[in-house]
């Protein structure tokens, strides 16, 4: 019985055509694989919440890798003690899920606290870390606002330790054993603030002060310090870097370093 009936050899036609030549219907570019048993730890900034860091949470989810958000009391521990009680247990989880590898993408204090963590402890082989506006040799906010009663009571004593000065946690810090790459921004959010810092700023840290010396990659990107986390070019650059130890686009300046 022959079937004259239009729709039913169109059907007939598109449905060969896919058995044939599947590949010609999508798009040609390469789509890489979501990263197999990989997880990405995700640490916020002074001040902050596991909130400020869920729009990157979502996109990294998205992209393939199981994430930890941890929400960590910033303004009541010093540095050290928030490592101990809340970066030590959360790599500790993952890697008794069997986790690959262990990336983190940081905030500001939240790359101090990394960083405090690596002196003592280590990650499984080819975990990696970015790092979004650390102040890594201090902040020159810190220090204009260090001996100021109410910035003491609201920041607490992680806002203590992150001045410029020898002393300071950032730099009395070894160099980590991760692959880190760096991304901070130089627009200045905080103008009143303007005259603190040698420029170019983000309003709460110098690009100078973001640098590492250890860092496989860097770049700066015309932003402030607040919402870095959560531009699309930035969230691509993370995914990137993960994959492949280098940003997706272009790095500002490993010359200058």
């Amino acid at each position: 019985m022959k079937h004259k009936n239009p729709l039913f050899m169109t059907t007939i036609f598109i449905t060969g055509w896919c058995l044939l030549y599947p590949a010609t219907l999508f798009s040609s570019e390469e789509t890489l694989m979501p990263p197999q048993n990989e997880y990405v730890i995700l640490l916020h900034g002074l001040g902050r919440s596991d909130y400020s860091m869920k729009k990157m949470a979502s996109y990294l989810s998205e992209k393939g890798y199981q994430t930890l958000n941890v929400d960590y009391p910033s303004t009541q521990k010093p540095i050290e003690q928030i490592a101990t009680d809340h970066i030590l247990p959360a790599v500790n989880e993952l890697k008794a899920r069997g986790a690959k590898k262990i990336h983190f993408v940081t905030h500001s204090l939240g790359g101090i606290v990394l960083r405090q963590y690596l002196q003592d402890n280590d990650l499984p082989q080819g975990s990696r870390a970015v790092m979004l506006a650390p102040p890594n040799h201090g902040s020159e906010l810190a220090d204009f606002l260090k001996e100021n009663p109410i910035y003491k009571w609201i920041i607490g004593p992680s806002g203590q330790q992150v001045g410029t000065d020898e002393t300071s946690i950032p730099n009395r810090l070894k160099p980590v054993n991760i692959d880190v790459g760096v991304i901070t921004g130089d627009k200045d959010s905080l103008p009143v603030f303007a005259s603190l810092f040698p420029v170019p700023n983000d309003g709460k840290v110098s690009v100078e002060s973001a640098k590492l010396s250890e860092m496989k990659a860097f770049k700066i990107i015309s932003c402030g310090h607040t919402f870095i986390m959560n531009r699309k070019d930035v969230m691509e650059d993370v995914d990137h870097f993960f994959q492949s130890g280098i940003f997706k686009t272009k790095d500002e300046s490993m010359i200058s370093r």
